[in-house]
C-alpha cells in the first residue's frame, strides 16, 4: 500500500495549508501590533500585549522556515512593524561619562494596599541606600508602617493621598496634585541634594479596567502638563502609571521628558511581581543624566520596584 501523506503532491499540500494558516497568524499579529498606536482602550490593550507579540512572531517564523519557506517572506512586515513599535521601549544604555555632580539614587514602589507589606518594602529599599524613596498606593495603614521605617534614616517626607516620598535631604516647596481628578494620588517636592536642587514628581495614576481609563488617561495628561510648565531645570517623575511602555496615553508625557530606559538589558517589566508581563512602573527625566535603570523585587508586592540612578 503506497502512504499517500509522503508523496510529493501530499507534502506540498500540508505545505501549503500550514503556509496559510502561518500567514494568517502573522497578518491577526501585525493588526494587534498597529493597534499600538490607536488612542483609547485599543491602544493600551495592544502596548500591554506588544512584548509577548514579538514572542509569538518568533514562533511563527521558526515554523514558516520549517513547515512553509515562502511564508517567512510574509512575515517580513509584521517583524519589521513590531521592531518599530518597540524601539522606543527598547533597553537603553547607561551614560558613558562621567557625571558632572553626585549621583542620587531614586527607588519607587507600588507597595499595594492592604498588603501589610510596606514596612518590609521600606526597609528594603532602604538597604539598597538608596537617596529618595518613593512609594504608591498607600493606606492609612501601610504609610504609617513605612514612616516608621523609615523615620531615621530618611528624616525628610511628605505623604498625600495614595503616594509619599522620603528623602535623605532636606525637602521644599511640597506640593499635592490632583491632576484633574477630584482626590490626590500624586505630589511634587524639591529635593535639596548635594550639588543641585531636584524636583521630584510621584503619582498613582488610576486603574484601568475593561472600558474605563479616562480617569488615568486625565491624570497622564495632567502630569505632562505640569511638567511642561515646570521651571525646574531637574526632574525626575516617577510612579505607577497603569500604562504599558508603548501605550498611546503616555504619548504626551514622552513628548516632555526623557522616558527612562531599563539599563540591565531587559525591558523592565514590573507587573506583576510574580511574573513580569508588563511594564507599568515608569521614571521620566529632565536636564539629568541616567547612570543606572533596573528594577528589583522587594517586599510581597505584586509591584517590582524600580531603581534609578541620576546626576546633573
Amino acid at each position: 500500500m503506497i502512504d499517500v501523506t509522503s508523496t510529493p503532491t501530499a507534502r506540498r499540500r500540508s505545505s501549503a495549508r500550514a503556509g496559510r494558516i502561518i500567514a494568517v497568524a502573522g497578518l491577526v499579529l501585525l493588526v494587534g501590533i498597529v493597534c499600538t498606536w490607536v488612542p483609547g482602550v485599543v491602544g493600551t490593550a495592544a502596548a500591554a500585549a506588544l512584548p509577548w507579540c514579538g514572542l509569538a512572531l518568533a514562533v511563527l517564523v521558526v515554523f514558516a522556515l520549517i513547515l512553509a519557506h515562502r511564508v517567512t517572506l510574509v512575515l517580513l512586515a509584521p517583524v519589521l512593524v513590531w521592531t518599530l513599535a518597540m524601539l522606543p521601549s527598547a533597553p537603553g544604555l547607561a551614560a558613558a561619562a562621567p557625571p558632572q555632580s553626585a549621583p542620587i539614587e531614586i527607588v519607587s514602589q507600588n507597595v499595594r494596599a492592604h498588603s501589610g507589606g510596606a514596612a518590609a518594602s521600606a526597609a528594603e529599599l532602604a538597604d539598597m541606600s538608596a537617596d529618595v524613596i518613593a512609594l504608591t498606593e498607600l493606606d492609612g495603614d501601610s504609610l504609617q508602617a513605612a514612616r516608621e521605617t523609615l523615620a531615621s534614616t530618611y528624616p525628610h517626607s511628605y505623604a498625600i493621598g495614595t503616594v509619599a516620598v522620603w528623602s535623605r535631604y532636606p525637602i521644599a516647596d511640597a506640593q499635592p496634585l490632583t491632576l484633574g481628578l477630584d482626590w490626590k494620588r500624586a505630589l511634587r517636592v524639591v529635593v535639596n541634594a548635594p550639588d543641585a536642587d531636584v524636583a521630584v514628581y510621584v503619582m498613582h495614576a488610576a486603574s484601568v479596567r475593561p472600558g474605563v481609563q479616562q480617569e488615568r488617561d486625565t491624570m497622564l495628561s495632567g502630569i505632562a502638563d505640569a511638567v511642561a510648565s515646570d521651571p525646574a531645570e531637574s526632574i525626575v517623575v516617577v510612579g505607577d502609571f497603569n500604562a504599558a511602555s508603548a501605550d498611546p496615553a503616555l504619548g504626551a508625557v514622552r513628548s516632555r521628558l526623557e522616558w527612562v530606559r531599563p539599563t540591565d538589558g531587559t525591558l523592565g517589566l514590573t507587573w506583576p511581581a510574580a511574573l513580569p508581563l508588563a511594564r507599568i512602573d515608569h521614571v521620566f527625566v529632565r536636564g539629568l543624566t541616567v547612570l543606572e535603570s533596573t528594577t528589583a523585587r522587594v517586599g510581597n508586592s505584586d509591584h517590582l520596584a524600580t531603581v534609578t540612578t541620576v546626576a546633573g
